[in-house]
Formats: C-alpha cells, sequence, structure tokens
C-alpha cells in the first residue's frame, strides 16, 4: 500500500508504531490495506480468525459483544487516529475476543499481523519499546472499565466528555462527537435521556456547550475537578 504524507505522520505519533524505524514502517506498509466501510457495516466478528488489527483514520468504530439474549453492550467507540484489535498480536490462536463495526462511514488501515510481529521478533529494541506502549494502554483501559462498572452516570459522562480533547487542553475547546448520543450513552452504560440531561447540566454549569454533534468544553479545569 502506498502511504500518503498524512498517514506517515500518523504513524510516527502512534504508540504501536513511534518506535519502528522507516524502513520497518515501510515493510509494514507494503502488507497494509486500505479500507472504505459505509455506516453500518460489520468489520469482524466475536471468535473470527484475526490475521489483522487496524488504524481509525476516519468515521467511527464500536467494539461490541452479544449478550445470551442477543443484546449488545459496546466495550470502546474508536475515534482517529486510535488502532483496535491490536490484543490479537500475541495470541496463539489470534481469534477477534469482540465484533466490530462502522457506526459512520470509516476509512481503515488493516495492517498485517505476522508482519508486525516479524519485525518486533528481529528487534528486541523495537519490541521491548512497543511492549512498553502497549502496557501503558493497558492502564488506561483498566481505568476505562473501573469508571463504567463504578461510578455513577455522571462521573462516566464527564469522564467521556473529557477524554475527547488533549490531556494538557486549557482553554476552551470545540470537538465533534464521535457518534450518535444513543451510541454513546450505550457505550456508557447509560440511558439516552440520562445522557441528554447530564449534558444539559453540565450546560447550565457553564462546563460546556452543545450544538448539535459540536461539544463545546468551556471550563475545563472546573470539568476535571468533577472527577476528584
Amino acid at each position: 500500500m502506498q502511504a500518503d504524507g498524512a498517514l506517515r505522520r500518523e504513524l510516527h505519533r502512534h504508540y504501536l508504531f513511534a518506535a519502528l524505524s522507516e524502513t520497518q514502517q515501510q515493510r509494514l506498509l507494503a502488507s497494509a490495506s486500505r479500507y472504505e466501510v459505509a455506516a453500518g457495516k460489520p468489520l469482524f466478528t466475536h471468535g473470527e480468525s484475526a490475521p489483522q488489527f487496524f488504524l481509525l483514520r476516519r468515521g467511527c468504530v464500536k467494539l461490541y459483544r452479544l449478550s445470551a439474549q442477543g443484546d449488545e453492550k459496546i466495550m470502546r467507540l474508536i475515534r482517529p487516529p486510535q488502532t483496535f484489535a491490536e490484543s490479537i498480536l500475541f495470541m496463539d490462536l489470534p481469534r477477534y475476543p469482540v465484533s466490530g463495526a462502522a457506526v459512520d462511514a470509516a476509512e481503515l488501515i488493516a495492517f498485517d499481523r505476522e508482519t508486525f510481529l516479524g519485525i518486533l521478533q528481529e528487534s528486541f529494541a523495537t519490541c521491548r519499546a512497543v511492549m512498553a506502549q502497549m502496557t501503558r494502554r493497558i492502564q488506561v483501559h483498566w481505568d476505562e472499565i473501573e469508571t463504567l462498572a463504578l461510578q455513577n452516570s455522571r462521573y462516566r459522562v464527564v469522564h467521556y466528555v473529557l477524554g475527547l480533547v488533549r490531556p494538557d487542553a486549557r482553554g476552551p475547546v470545540t470537538v465533534r462527537l464521535p457518534a450518535r448520543k444513543v451510541v454513546i450513552a450505550a457505550h456508557l452504560a447509560v440511558t439516552p435521556e440520562t445522557l441528554s440531561r447530564t449534558l444539559r447540566t453540565l450546560s447550565d454549569e457553564g462546563l460546556i456547550e452543545v450544538r448539535g454533534d459540536a461539544l463545546t468544553l468551556i471550563d475545563i479545569d472546573r470539568l476535571r475537578q468533577r472527577m476528584q
């Protein structure tokens, strides 16, 4: 696959690829594929053989599981430029642990698992750097699980809103919600009414402003105080 300048910059900043040399990145990209995926289209299903992991460049992807009753539980909402399904890298028999589907029209880069593993096996320094970054990401996921499992709905919504901006953001920042509110509510394990009510309360308090799918974080420091 031919990579444009923007994609190369994304790889240089991304935790999975930043430790790779130019030669290693070129080798990985040579085995990668680019996909345009329509909204609602499945990407893979839980338990399916997993030869690839993905980088999202545009759109939104949900990772979910179905209960025995057929109810959908959204585990993660993926936003650009996040990767997903990288957990299959170190499985003996790689199979996707969740199902994945495009929420909105999406552009994906699919990376070949075997090629990436081959690069790590040839360079201990690269492997160690990637593993250190993956360990940090695992800690972030544990924190997200704690938030969803143990905290109240308001805390969850504030935590999610703050996760849409950079950790060092200070002034007013406007972002686009990555998915419809009903999808975000499902991910946060709250009802759509609870999500809307919480956003409205935060708006009344002068902390955020909501206009359609545009969300402006007006007072980020005070929002962060809500997490303490």
